[in-house]
């Protein structure tokens, strides 16, 4: 007798430690669960980017759709965490499905986070159900340079000192220069700006070095489910470099915005619901 009562002990504080590991695991990113519905999607912000640049499109689903909104640790306003790299976010979300027990979601993705999207679909084939890449390239450096290759350890630490070196008004001046170029609807540039500003320069300086370094050409061969590549209106000029390094992707889907810049959700909203309403219905 009092060994069973020693082993229900046992059972009861190895259950209570378990339970309580699990509530206290900690994830490169904050997450916000919102909607209801069988399907579950992720949404996945780009560089600098905060989950609420999904805002209107959550808006559009969370009557029928169970929503999972992700910002990365470091970025706007969410605390850094230390090492960050974009295969351990890749894998890092990866856990957070699969731990979660989220029954293959449709991933959706902006800019490095359709990249993060590509990289799940392609190491995680059997997690997920759909993917949707707004805006982003398996290889963003080989769009310039369609030889370069990924440096092995690459360096990242003149990359983190030049940030890190900027003064703050330095960096929003930078960052304020540099959105124009990405987004057409002024009336979001202050809060996009904004984002970059409250992220933390060690993680906004590695993450653009590690980006920069990663080329998915190769590995996405191995995704199979169904893949929505949404393009800005730019890229149709470029459609055979664009679509060259999607060659690996045989579910690809591409569409091209007829107008607006990088934020396509906010630049040409009308035609990006209506490409992603069409998408979630489809089988």
């Amino acid at each position: 007798m009092k060994k069973c009562t020693l082993l229900f002990i046992a059972v009861v504080v190895s259950s209570l430690f378990l339970k309580a590991f699990a509530q206290t695991k900690s994830y490169p990113f904050d997450v916000v669960k919102t909607g209801k519905g069988k399907q579950a999607i992720l949404f996945i912000p780009g560089f600098a980017s905060s989950g609420d640049v999904w805002n209107e499109t959550k808006a559009n689903f969370e009557k029928d759709f169970t929503c999972y909104t992700f910002t990365m640790a470091g970025f706007a306003g969410v605390k850094a965490k230390q090492n960050p790299s974009f295969k351990n976010w890749e894998d890092e979300i990866a856990n957070y499905i699969k731990e979660n027990k989220i029954e293959k979601p449709i991933v959706v993705g902006h800019s490095m986070g359709g990249g993060l999207a590509l990289a799940i679909a392609s190491d995680y084939p059997e997690l997920i159900s759909k993917i949707v890449v707004v805006d982003a390239l398996p290889c963003l450096a080989a769009l310039m340079n369609p030889s370069f290759t990924s440096k092995v350890n690459n360096d990242c630490s003149a990359m983190v000192n030049q940030i890190t070196g900027l003064s703050d008004a330095q960096f929003y001046d930078m960052q304020k220069q540099t959105m124009p170029r990405l987004l057409a609807d002024t009336s979001k540039l202050e809060m996009v700006v904004n984002w970059s500003v409250k992220s933390d320069r060690k993680t906004f300086a590695k993450m653009y070095c590690d980006f920069s370094n990663t080329d998915l050409r190769e590995k996405i061969a191995a995704i199979k489910c169904p893949s929505l590549i949404l393009l800005e209106s730019y890229f149709v000029n470029l459609k055979p470099t664009i679509e060259s390094q999607y060659k690996n992707l045989k579910t690809a889907n591409f569409q091209y915005s007829g107008k607006g810049l990088h934020f396509i959700m906010y630049d040409d909203t009308a035609w990006y619901l209506n490409q992603m309403n069409n998408f979630m219905k489809s089988k």
